[in-house]
């Protein structure tokens, strides 16, 4: 079974606000081998702002020493250091940059001193722990325009933070994500836009629209060839980095998909290899190093098989989301997916969550009739048979079988999520939540984004294809885990952790592996 365990304090750093109101309070705890996870190692109390978002910088973090950055409500940044307990330093205390609540915070790759901070204002800045901030409002030079972004260097007659400024699309920028090499930075924006840019070089790379809604989430996979997102559109969609279009929407989800991640630690393997859980043979470092990137080994076999020969590969990509329906769903990124062996059909794929037992009404696959009465083949599905299977048309329930059959071995003690309970179960509270999709009322749900991009013209177009015009993909697992809207999704080695807005961090078990804690 997948062994599951709750706690209140979080392995890797968490914030939790208390009952009292206006006040928070940030515990931070180390896993190790002994762990009293009911003494935290750093305890913090903030009384009228409240903690957002947090990065460990990996580079520098020993067992001795870790730098945490902290961004909150008000957009004051704070890097501290929760071992030493050593005098924090303190970013835009007087919100002179920036007054507007801090979205996300991350150190950028391979450096010691330089991070990047997103607030809902639509800016970025570029800070250097070792300047200062400032005593007056920073003025700006321009340095970089295209579309939809601006790039400005703070103008001072001594070097001063914020570095850069930069100007993102319309509306809060919800989060931002650097690419494995630390190259790319992949951006996405409550007008609904993925935009993905060279870091270094600052030009846009990419861009992608949401069907609908704001984007609130994005994950690259280990090798940075796909970027993920997920949204206001219940949606999860993946990107391709080379070809800069879409390649897949997953409908699992009942409400806002609030994070996606990738699954470093599950391995590509070509056809007739066993499946591994493991994408490492190195043992499992000591986590006072607060989870140093071990997707290096993953990323470089993904490489290796993916540029052997001209001819597409075995390949499969694993990523999990998680939602404010309190779900967590878990998809497969296969090579029909990846490499179709026919051009798309415009066929719409009918799919649902995956009964546990059989399969729903109406699910098995088969595609609309078109005006003609002539049935065209259906799109690829993520968990789909291989084709010689599917191809036998008088076999189509066992096929489905069969999937769900294949679905369950790879995660077997994670049950698919029971499509009875979700009748009984009340609808959770989301106003705006697409619920099942519709081509009829696609134009209708894009209307409702207004930006100086009408979302009405990039629906059909490589921008946001059409439902119809992309693989539909069915979560592998799709399953309630929590009683509140989930906000954290972690894969480790042996195990995955999730946390939801009530302040409970849960670490699920994976197959195969034993979690044991000390009371």
């Amino acid at each position: 079974m997948w062994a599951g365990s709750c706690t209140s304090i979080s392995t890797r750093g968490s914030a939790r606000q208390s009952h009292e109101v206006g006040r928070t309070e940030i515990l931070i705890s180390v896993l190790t081998e002994a762990a009293d996870l009911s003494k935290p190692i750093d305890k913090r109390i903030y009384k009228g702002t409240q903690p957002t978002c947090h990065d460990f910088n990996h580079l520098t973090a020993t067992a001795e020493s870790v730098s945490l950055l902290v961004g909150f409500s008000a957009g004051q940044v704070q890097l501290i250091d929760p071992i030493k307990k050593e005098t924090s330093k303190l970013f835009n205390e007087e919100r002179l940059i920036d007054k507007s609540r801090v979205t996300c915070v991350k150190w950028v790759p391979g450096s010691e001193s330089l991070f990047l901070v997103a607030h809902s204002s639509g800016n970025m800045y570029l800070y250097n722990v070792e300047h200062t901030c400032g005593t007056t409002a920073p003025h700006y030079q321009l340095l970089k325009q295209g579309e939809s972004f601006a790039v400005h260097t703070c103008k001072s007659k001594s070097t001063r933070n914020p570095l850069l400024k930069w100007t993102v699309g319309e509306g809060a920028l919800n989060e931002f994500a650097f690419s494995p090499d630390g190259k790319f930075l992949a951006c996405v924006s409550q007008d609904g836009f993925l935009r993905v840019f060279n870091f270094d070089s600052v030009e846009l790379h990419g861009t992608m629209k949401s069907y609908f809604g704001g984007l609130l989430c994005v994950c690259w996979s280990p090798d940075g060839k796909y970027i993920v997102t997920g949204g206001e559109d219940d949606l999860v969609t993946v990107w391709s980095f080379v070809d800069c279009r879409v390649i897949a929407r997953g409908h699992g989800h009942k409400s806002w998909v609030s994070v996606v991640a990738f699954d470093p630690y599950t391995t590509s393997v070509e056809e007739g290899d066993p499946m591994e859980f493991s994408g490492s043979d190195e043992d499992f470092q000591d986590l006072l190093h607060f989870g140093r990137d071990r997707a290096n080994s993953t990323q470089s076999r993904l490489s290796k098989r993916n540029s052997t020969d001209s001819r597409p590969v075995s390949v499969t990509y694993r990523f999990g989301s998680v939602g404010q329906d309190t779900q967590l769903c878990l998809w497969d990124l296969t090579e029909d997916i990846l490499f179709p062996h026919q051009p798309l059909s415009r066929a719409r794929t009918h799919t649902n969550v995956m009964n546990a037992t059989s399969p729903p009404a109406g699910s098995n696959g088969n595609s609309v009739t078109t005006p003609g009465n002539s049935v065209l083949p259906p799109l690829p599905r993520s968990n789909s048979l291989p084709h010689s299977a599917v191809s036998n048309a008088g076999s189509k329930s066992s096929v489905m079988d069969g999937a769900i059959a294949s679905g369950v071995s790879k995660f077997a003690t994670l049950s698919l999520h029971d499509r009875k309970e979700r009748h009984h179960e009340k609808d959770h509270k989301r106003n705006h939540s697409m619920g099942h999709i519709s081509s009829k009322s696609s134009d209708k749900l894009n209307l409702v984004t207004k930006t100086k991009t009408d979302p009405a013209k990039t629906l059909g177009t490589p921008l946001c294809p059409r439902m119809e015009d992309v693989p539909l993909l069915e979560p592998l697992i799709c399953k309630k885990i929590a009683h509140e809207r989930l906000t954290v999704l972690i894969f480790l080695e042996d195990c995955i952790v999730t946390a939801c807005q009530e302040g409970f961090i849960c670490t699920w078990g994976r197959p195969g592996k034993v979690v044991s804690f000390n009371p």
